[in-house]
């Protein structure tokens, strides 16, 4: 079940949903509207390696707007930390962003139960387009979990992506054994 606008305002009062800033005019029906931060990151590199640290450059999007170009990867980040401790969220693009032909994400757009952070972004587009920070970019979306939990992100020892910023951050696939 996704929660509706008063579900996530009752849980915003129970402390399981946390969203900073907050503004009430941001929620929607059943979904939370979320921001592009002032940051944006690329690869150093134009070939990656999973089983490197593939390091990026992070830049501020100026108040003009930066244009993203096709076949570059771009990391963003929302302006809004969140904390979801008893619900799934899910990030999607809104359909105002994908009709400018922008993804906000390639796959990951699952958080987990107890995930506390900005969201980092995976975008891409499919022909030039100027975006600017602030702009609104997505929306979460809060699934029920049903049964017990016995392993919440924020709590794994071996989580990835805890520390709290208000920057993109590249990936950590080469922490993985493989």
């Amino acid at each position: 079940m996704i929660l509706t606008d008063e579900q996530i305002l009752a849980e915003m009062e129970r402390g399981t949903i946390v969203i900073e800033p907050y503004d009430r005019a941001c929620l929607g029906t059943n979904s939370y509207d979320v921001h592009l931060g002032r940051y944006l990151a690329t690869y150093r590199d134009r070939v990656l390696d999973a089983r490197k640290h593939n390091e990026i450059e992070v830049f501020e999007i100026p108040e003009e707007g930066f244009v993203l170009e096709q076949n570059t990867l771009y990391l963003g980040v929302t302006e809004e930390y969140t904390e979801t401790h008893a619900h799934v969220p899910f990030l999607e693009g809104k359909s105002s962003v994908g009709r400018l032909g922008i993804d906000i994400h390639a796959t990951a757009g699952k958080g987990d139960v107890g995930f506390s952070n900005t969201w980092t972004l995976e975008i891409s587009v499919t022909q030039p387009v100027r975006i600017y920070r602030g702009m609104p970019i997505g929306q979460l979306i809060y699934f029920t979990v049903e049964g017990a939990i016995q392993n919440y992100y924020n709590r794994k020892p071996n989580a990835k992506y805890n520390q709290r910023t208000d920057k993109p951050v590249e990936s950590m696939m080469w922490m993985n054994k493989f």
